[in-house]
């Protein structure tokens, strides 16, 4: 089947602010980026309606006319954003939405800051479609996702029992069980984002793309039972 791209000009009559509905908007100043991975995402979603925006103004106008998507595909530099500010916004405007920040800066402490705003997840602009695709089913499946390019002489290791603090132990023990973000946070009497942080670092340190490849590695290590 094939994608249903619609520009950010046109609007569905009737759509209410903030309904979920079967959508997803795209965001990215770069046209051919925008369009390619629109239709990568339309193939692997066919029953999605997929948006393009280019700024964050015309990300957010999209969103109020058509209805809170079920996915956000977000540039991390691009007319607009400020990741501190719109991440944020965008997490308490749009609680029920999934974000994902793609870009090309896939540095650690930028992946750890753009978690720590909100984010649902990372994935690096380089990264094999198969991957992102992937990636991007895992969200919609609930997984708190990081994806950047195999490095083979640089991939993270399952660190020692020892190379993690009791309190990032908790976390991973918890992230076994099925525990969300918030009921970990609840759990363990700390914030949100604190929890986000915790996770994205022990995704990163790990090697793991998903929550549930972390249990299993933490498992596999020895950290967790």
């Amino acid at each position: 089947m094939n994608a249903h791209i619609h520009s950010s000009d046109i609007l569905r009559r009737g759509a209410k602010p903030h309904t979920m509905i079967d959508n997803i908007i795209i965001a990215d100043d770069h046209p051919m980026f925008r369009a390619g991975l629109g239709q990568l995402v339309g193939s692997a979603f066919p029953h999605l309606a997929i948006h393009q925006a280019g700024t964050v103004e015309e990300m957010l106008c999209v969103a109020e006319r058509e209805g809170a998507p079920q996915l956000f595909t977000i540039d991390l530099l691009f007319p607009g954003m400020d990741p501190a500010q719109t991440l944020p916004m965008l997490r308490d405007r749009f609680p029920r939405s999934s974000i994902a920040v793609v870009s090309m800066l896939d540095d650690d402490a930028t992946i750890d800051r753009v978690m720590g705003y909100g984010a649902d997840a990372f994935i690096a602009k380089s990264v094999h479609p198969d991957h992102m695709v992937a990636g991007l089913r895992a969200l919609q499946q609930g997984e708190f996702v990081v994806l950047k390019p195999d490095r083979p002489s640089m991939r993270a290791m399952p660190p020692p029992p020892a190379a993690l603090t009791e309190r990032q132990v908790e976390v991973l023990t918890l992230i076994a069980q099925k525990q969300s973000n918030k009921q970990i946070a609840r759990r363990l009497d700390l914030s949100h984002f604190t929890i986000r942080n915790h996770v994205s670092h022990l995704l990163r340190t790990m090697g793991a793309a998903t929550r549930s490849e972390l249990a299993e590695k933490a498992r596999s290590a020895g950290i967790i039972a």
